[in-house]
């Protein structure tokens, strides 16, 4: 028997995975702050709530996809907030990417007031969320991650239980710290192909499908040559993530040697008022550092 969903955060994320759920055939209930980003699901059979206290009073399963760890707080422990409308037994499914400290915290109040929490951070970026072809890092209970499943695998494609509740945080911030990685070693081989002459579009084919080949080659070089910068996701969002791993590294004595260098850039970024735009725009500021400008 399916369980009522709930959906709060619509943004570049939240809006494709809302969509599959109700593309799945599951009975959806949706909220955002800025109620503009429900319409068009709502026209295709989602209800709108009216906060995420109302959305959880109607829904066994609450899922939330937002910024930061402040605002998962608000959403779910805030006056207004899921945990004010859930009854006991519900499941609440954070999909945000948070710290591994704050999930555990969530996690607790939940529990106190007889509620399940997992937390289970995303990547593969806006294509991925339309396309229901997300990696879903998964912590807490496995009986909740068996319960949740069927709703997992109309987002993702590849759903990992990778431990109790904080784990999914933590897997989620090695993700990204191979991300940027990636990114950087990418806006350099770039830059390096650019200003020694070769066609960019040739250079790519002949790597993409070699040992050098990756998710972010494939899918972010050809932008990068485009100079087309729409993100799957944006600089902010993958700063954000960087603090969280850069703190998180702090408490345990893990050295970022590379990660730290590319959160700068990232800054320097951020300061010229770029930090709307697609993360892979990181070429920018490696150009700029041999005087080229991407």
């Amino acid at each position: 028997m399916h369980e009522r969903i709930g959906f709060i955060g619509l943004g570049i994320m939240g809006q494709g995975m809302a969509a599959n759920l109700l593309k799945a055939g599951y009975g959806l209930t949706v909220w955002n702050r800025s109620t503009a980003r429900a319409d068009a699901l709502v026209a295709a059979g989602a209800v709108r709530a009216n906060s995420p206290a109302d959305l959880a009073a109607t829904c066994s399963i609450i899922c939330s996809c937002v910024s930061d760890t402040p605002d998962v707080r608000d959403v779910l422990l805030g006056e207004q907030g899921v945990i004010q409308g859930a009854t006991a037994g519900s499941l609440v499914i954070d999909f945000s990417t948070i710290s591994p400290q704050g999930a555990r915290e969530i996690g607790l109040a939940f529990a106190a007031r007889g509620m399940h929490f997992l937390d289970a951070p995303i990547s593969g970026g806006s294509e991925g969320a339309k396309n229901g072809t997300l990696s879903i890092m998964v912590g807490g209970e496995a009986e909740q991650v068996a319960r949740a499943m069927p709703y997992l695998q109309a987002m993702g494609k590849t759903i990992t239980h990778v431990g109790a509740s904080g784990a999914g945080q933590t897997v989620k911030l090695v993700n990204q710290i191979l991300v940027v990685g990636t990114m950087q070693a990418m806006s350099e081989a770039l830059v390096f192909a650019e200003a020694s002459g070769v066609d960019l579009h040739t250079m790519l084919a002949a790597v993409s499908g070699g040992a050098a080949g990756s998710w972010t080659l494939s899918n972010r070089g050809p932008q990068c040559i485009e100079h087309d910068w729409r993100p799957g996701f944006t600089i902010d969002l993958q700063q954000k993530d960087l603090r969280l791993v850069l703190e998180a590294a702090d408490q345990v004595g893990a050295p970022m040697l590379i990660t730290s260098q590319i959160a700068q850039l990232y800054r320097a970024l951020q300061q010229s008022g770029l930090g709307h735009e697609g993360n892979h725009a990181l070429i920018k500021a490696v150009a700029r550092l041999s005087g080229r400008e991407w």
